[in-house]
């Protein structure tokens, strides 16, 4: 499948554009959870109540639930532009931390219901797992930045 040359752009633009969207989403979801964290932690009776108001439990579970379905679809669609302009995937950082980020996210995902369960390894697990995803997001726009630069440069020696 040949994309048309006025879209080409567009398309391969929209993977990055997305990304460094989805991952201030990410820290955004995750500053969420932390808060949530905090207000099961607090001992305070009369602030555990007003953080209580606040619905971080309920904000974070919506947030994941959107952050998770942004990822998949980052990596997939990252993998199907990268297949239209070039008729195959490069195995390469990039390419292998994208997967793992999605795997992480399913995987995180999958605890929630012993979390629900108050299965504080299960709360740990989310937590290193997330921590780990995060990580690997920011050597993702590090991967991507240079993934772009050579597409940037190879669109000015072709203009």
């Amino acid at each position: 499948m040949e994309l048309p040359t006025a879209l080409r752009p567009i398309v391969t633009f929209a993977h990055p554009v997305f990304m460094a969207l989805v991952l201030g989403y990410t820290l955004y979801t995750g500053y969420l959870g932390w808060q949530w964290r905090q207000t099961r932690k607090e001992s305070d009776i009369e602030k555990k109540k007003e953080l209580t108001r606040q619905n971080f439990n309920q904000r974070h579970f919506q947030s994941s639930s959107i952050l998770l379905v942004f990822l998949v679809l980052g990596a997939f669609g990252g993998m199907a532009v990268t297949y239209l302009n070039n008729g195959k995937l490069f195995v390469g950082p990039h390419l292998l931390a994208g997967l793992a980020m999605a795997a992480l996210a399913v995987i995180s995902t999958a605890l929630v219901p012993a979390m629900l369960k108050a299965k504080e390894w299960a709360r740990s697990a989310h937590i290193g797992l997330n921590t780990v995803l995060v990580g690997l997001f920011f050597w993702q726009t590090v991967t991507g930045f240079e993934i772009v630069q050579r597409i940037l440069d190879s669109m000015a020696k072709g203009s």
